[in-house]
């Protein structure tokens, strides 16, 4: 019984079962209100004692409240439970698979993703497709349920970034259906590309984290937007120049994670629109009004009197292929490369004055202001 296992127990049971035993155990102990740090020190020094007892080892917790930490399983962001807990953990399980493997020296891993790179590289697999394969899509589902856990238990609002797999957009729905205070977020590229552009020749300039998922993923994205359980689309924007991607042509790991994107998400939505797939009123929704009202933007996201003027005017009719030289970014490539839009904004104001019109910036410097945003004060 791990609830009632202390360090000594654990040593009688190693006088007893001796040689003989297939498992060892070495419980991490909690309290809600304090880490026994100490105690757990002495098992991760107890499980190296244990070497000779057999080819199983468990690691198991209790009591996983503790006031004012992070999260324990996953990233910590607390830095108590990171320098702590957290890392503790990472060492006794390291620890235990090290004796498991005859006390051999391996290299400490914290996440599915440090081991499954660590795998491929070995193994000679360094592709970008191999950038999709270290992270498996139930590790972003296994934060997105771990936050709204955490959200849940606190009853405070959470805004996900960049939501991408089924796993974790059913989880959302769930959460939101019982009344959670969760934000969802997705980007384009996610709605755009699967992860099958990872097995191009140019896949390296595809690499962003978390990456493009698989075809079941990219549908439930376009269904749960349509039930309307994303409250928003964003981009990511992190473009990096072609030289600076080839820095991981033969190794994945080494390619800066990002993708430009700022320019064509607006396009790209209201695309979706002309072609029925949803309506104008919700890329007006996901795009304006909820980033505006969720970050209290209280002067943008609507046209209403007193609101700053911020107005685009589209063609429906326009027929439009993105392509890197019709892009305004100084990046030298782009990942919507050929990629055709039917209908294509030719107008932009920003409060009241034309800015862009027809494929050029009529603006001018110094235009742009700071926008201070008012408290969050509301829930879903």
């Amino acid at each position: 019984d791990a609830d009632r296992f202390g360090l000594s127990q654990l040593y009688q049971l190693r006088g007893r079962v001796g040689r003989s035993s297939r498992m060892a155990y070495a419980f991490l102990l909690y309290r809600r209100d304090r880490l026994l740090k100490e105690v757990a020190e002495k098992r991760l020094a107890a499980i190296r004692e244990f070497t000779d007892l057999g080819s199983g080892i468990k690691i198991a917790m209790r009591d996983l409240e503790i006031r004012g930490a992070g999260n324990l399983l996953g990233e910590a962001q607390s830095g108590h439970m990171e320098s702590v807990g957290y890392d503790l953990y990472c060492k006794m399980l390291n620890e235990a698979v090290r004796q498991l493997k005859g006390g051999e020296e391996e290299e400490d891993f914290t996440t599915v993703i440090d081991l499954n790179i660590d795998r491929f590289l070995k193994e000679g697999k360094t592709s970008a497709w191999y950038h999709y394969l270290s992270r498996p899509e139930f590790v972003e589902a296994e934060a997105e349920k771990r936050v709204i856990h955490w959200a849940k238990s606190l009853d405070a609002p959470v805004y996900i970034v960049h939501l991408a797999d089924k796993e974790g957009l059913d989880a959302v729905t769930e959460a939101k259906d019982h009344g959670a205070p969760i934000y969802a977020e997705t980007c384009p590229q996610y709605l755009q590309f699967t992860c099958d552009v990872y097995k191009r020749p140019d896949g390296r300039n595809f690499i962003c984290s978390p990456p493009m998922k698989g075809q079941e993923s990219q549908d439930a994205l376009w269904a749960t937007i349509q039930r309307g359980d994303i409250d928003t689309i964003a981009t990511d924007h992190c473009p990096f120049q072609s030289y600076e991607k080839d820095w991981g042509k033969d190794d994945f790991t080494k390619v800066p994670n990002g993708c430009a994107g700022v320019e064509n998400m607006f396009p790209y939505m209201l695309d979706a629109a002309n072609r029925g797939r949803i309506t104008f009123q919700k890329v007006v929704e996901l795009c304006c009004a909820n980033p505006a009202r969720i970050f209290g933007c209280t002067q943008k996201g609507a046209l209403e009197p007193g609101k700053d003027a911020d107005i685009v005017i589209y063609d429906p009719e326009k027929d439009f292929t993105i392509t890197q030289d019709a892009m305004h970014s100084d990046s030298d490539h782009t990942i919507w490369e050929g990629v055709k839009l039917h209908g294509y904004p030719v107008q932009t104001y920003s409060r009241g004055r034309l800015v862009y019109d027809n494929g050029n910036f009529v603006g001018e410097p110094g235009w742009g202001k700071f926008i201070k945003r008012e408290p969050h004060k509301e829930t879903p």
